[in-house]
């Protein structure tokens, strides 16, 4: 009880900080947009995204250092706890190197021989990729800290920074406004100070609060191959994802140019504010999972990941059916002019946040096993075709549209691969995880789609009297369905006990 009362509390935390970043960062992205025009605004997606190509590695060794401290945290053993931190800091350190080393020897090359940028742009290009490789040094160096925050479960500094981030992020708007040197250039300046002061914030909470936190050197190379060999056993799953994310990204850029990455960029921050929503309750919750794993209560561990699977599903469905609905008029009325492509990207991408959801919670079982090999050579190699399939789709002439559905074609296949091997690691029927997570989660969007979608276009224009019915509906039908179809009997008891509880209070 104690610890499902922590989960709902970081929750809360987690999407205050959430819901005022999302507004502020709506508002930024318009004006950003505005100011530096949809060629500048594609072009610095897509070169800081040529860096980010190269820190798979540190991919790897985020989700190696965040699930040894939340496992010894587990266990409390607090000189191993030390150790672990010291070795990350050290690994960090030694892949920042590497991540300089490649973005300024293949980076460049990508950068002159590849990539689409208009001539009269290059040197202001090239100035925002030097800027952007450090803001990558910085951001990995961080890990480590960040790793920590979240296995104490601390969710409250998140908050605090957050809000004091997104005022900043304000403060940067204008400034660009009445920047004294090119935009695009002083736009990436401002990020990397903005970022690299946010970093610090994290920091300097951490070596304050946390005694494990005050590095000191670790002879320990046991620990170093540990975590070595685990990151190793993840290295394809983040190329997986720099293979969806980037590569691909870098592909629309060679064959369309920066106009569609801007439309991209436009689709994917959407799915940033949208999967906020899933990622902070999944934030507050892996810990749980990683500690009931490592207190081997699996039981009570596969009923956490199945029932955060499906509400993290109904959660995103809620957000994301009047999206989809209302797609043009949202993007309209957010940004007022935007590149063409941008609301079918936005609509495939959304669609991808759907299947990412259900698998979050079980991909944590691997990692608090430590054992993730098998499902990341499977998975991770099956997204990785996500790019090529990409790349033949662009090169036979098909739409910028075709290499998002090759993204989703991958996750669908991995989703499949995922759940037929999880009964290796936990004696646990796939049938009932099927029926219980997939069966209840493709019986909610089939049943509460319907009303929305046969309503919403029939009596009203475009406007935003049609956009408040359109979510209304769909915020009710979506509740109804999930309350009736889409738990089981002790849940409905449970959410129906509550209620009665908080209207006899009144």
């Amino acid at each position: 009880m104690a610890d499902n009362k922590r989960i709902a509390k970081n929750t809360l935390f987690l999407y205050v900080r959430m819901l005022l970043i999302m507004g502020i960062n709506l508002y930024v992205s318009r004006v950003v947009l505005r100011e530096l025009g949809a060629e500048d605004f594609g072009l610095y997606n897509v070169i800081g995204g040529v860096v980010v190509i190269f820190s798979f590695l540190n991919g790897a060794l985020s989700a190696a250092t965040s699930r040894f401290i939340t496992f010894e945290l587990g266990q409390n053993n607090e000189d191993r706890l030390s150790d672990v931190f010291s070795c990350s800091v050290i690994i960090h350190l030694l892949i920042a190197l590497v991540i300089v080393l490649l973005s300024e020897t293949i980076g460049l090359w990508l950068f002159y021989e590849k990539m689409t940028i208009p001539i009269e742009r290059m040197t202001a290009a090239f100035w925002v990729f030097q800027i952007s490789i450090i803001t990558c040094v910085f951001s990995v160096t961080q890990v480590p800290y960040t790793a920590t925050i979240i296995a104490h479960e601390q969710m409250k500094i998140y908050a605090y920074v957050g809000i004091l981030e997104v005022i900043l992020k304000l403060v940067v708007v204008y400034l660009i406004a009445i920047s004294p040197i090119d935009k695009l250039v002083f736009y990436a300046i401002l990020l990397c100070v903005l970022q690299i002061f946010v970093m610090m914030c994290y920091r300097l909470f951490c070596i304050k609060n946390y005694k494990e936190n005050k590095y000191q050197f670790c002879r320990n190379k046991s620990l170093y191959k540990e975590m070595i060999v685990y990151a190793g056993s993840d290295m394809i799953g983040n190329i997986s994802v720099m293979a969806q994310g980037q590569g691909i990204n870098l592909l629309l850029n060679m064959f369309y140019g920066p106009i569609v990455n801007a439309a991209r960029a436009i689709a994917y921050q959407v799915q940033g504010v949208v999967t906020q929503f899933s990622h902070n309750f999944m934030t507050a919750v892996r810990p749980q999972i990683i500690k009931l794993y490592a207190e081997n209560r699996m039981e009570e561990m596969m009923q956490l990941v199945c029932q955060s699977s499906i509400f993290s599903f109904y959660l995103l469905w809620m957000l994301i059916l009047p999206l989809i609905l209302e797609s043009e008029y949202i993007l309209g009325l957010w940004l007022g002019e935007f590149p063409e492509h941008t609301s079918s990207f936005m609509i495939l991408v959304l669609i991808l946040c759907l299947i990412q959801s259900l698998k979050t919670p079980r991909t944590t079982i691997y990692q608090a096993s430590g054992r993730i090999l098998l499902p990341n050579l499977l998975v991770g190699t099956i997204l990785c075709m996500a790019f090529p399939l990409a790349y033949a789709f662009l090169r036979l002439g098909w739409t910028p549209e075709s290499s998002l559905w090759a993204v989703n074609i991958s996750m669908i296949l991995s989703e499949i691969a995922s759940i037929c091997i999880m009964q290796k690691y936990v004696d646990y029927s796939i049938k009932k995880y099927i029926l219980s997570v997939h069966g209840r989660c493709i019986l909610v969007v089939i049943i509460s789609i319907i009303l929305p979608y046969s309503l919403y276009d029939k009596y009203m224009e475009p406007c935003l009297l049609r956009l408040i019915t359109t979510c209304l509906i769909s915020f009710i039908s979506i509740g109804l369905t999930c309350f009736l179809i889409g738990m089981d009997r002790t849940m409905r008891k449970k959410i129906s006990s509550v209620f009665r509880k908080k209207l006899c209070k009144k």
